[in-house]
């Protein structure tokens, strides 16, 4: 990610959903895109989503007109850094390892997901186009691909094994799906998501 000292955590966290709005189908080939515009449609302040571009944005939005499209895009992608493409693996192709395998949406964030790692035969093989290898092959295609995210989706049991792996194999950055807390060194980032956790959160928002 791009320099974000003294932007607020809450516009940070609005930059990739303008990117998802922009690369929308309603704006391929249109020029420019006002914030009142980008706001109505988003449910946000046209003053806050003004702001928000403005820091991002490398030309000044032009009055009537508002912001050019196309570059508006490249800027924002640029602040969150996905103009550098990083490469992902995954760890367990289970349900939810296979489904991430066959997202095709992460190139668009500059992710290319090269691979995944099983230690089961049967499912040593192919999910999407991607390959499913064994675990004796982590640490050659880390190295290989120059793969630097390892995005994990085992079971609880052995996820910190699992994350131990990961490490030794050169893996900085994680992204864990396991109800779990990892214990790692001080050099590797560790991003929890349940989606147990989250899908309650959003549950207990609705009356019954």
């Amino acid at each position: 990610m791009g320099n974000t000292e003294g932007i607020s955590k809450a516009t940070v966290s609005r930059m990739p959903a303008y990117l998802r709005y922009l690369k929308g189908e309603a704006w391929k080939g249109v020029d420019y895109v006002s914030s009142a515009v980008i706001a109505k449609d988003m449910g946000l302040s046209a003053v806050g989503v003004r702001k928000d571009l403005a820091i991002v944005s490398s030309l000044q939005g032009k009055p009537r007109l508002g912001f050019q499209v196309v570059q508006l895009i490249a800027d924002i992608e640029k602040f969150l850094g996905y103009h550098r493409w990083a490469s992902a693996i995954v760890m367990g192709a289970g349900g939810l390892g296979r489904a991430i395998l066959s997202y095709e949406g992460f190139e668009n964030y500059g992710i290319n997901v090269v691979a995944a790692f099983d230690n089961a035969p049967e499912k040593i093989g192919s999910i999407g186009g991607k390959p499913v290898y064994p675990l004796e092959r982590l640490n050659e295609i880390v190295a290989r691909s120059n793969v630097t995210v390892g995005i994990l989706t085992v079971p609880r049991s052995v996820a910190q094994e699992a994350c131990n792996q990961l490490v030794a194999a050169g893996i900085r950055s994680i992204l864990n799906f396991a109800p779990v807390y990892l214990h790692v060194p001080d050099s590797v980032t560790v991003k929890y998501e349940d989606l147990a956790v989250s899908l309650a959160g959003l549950c207990g928002g609705v009356d019954g």
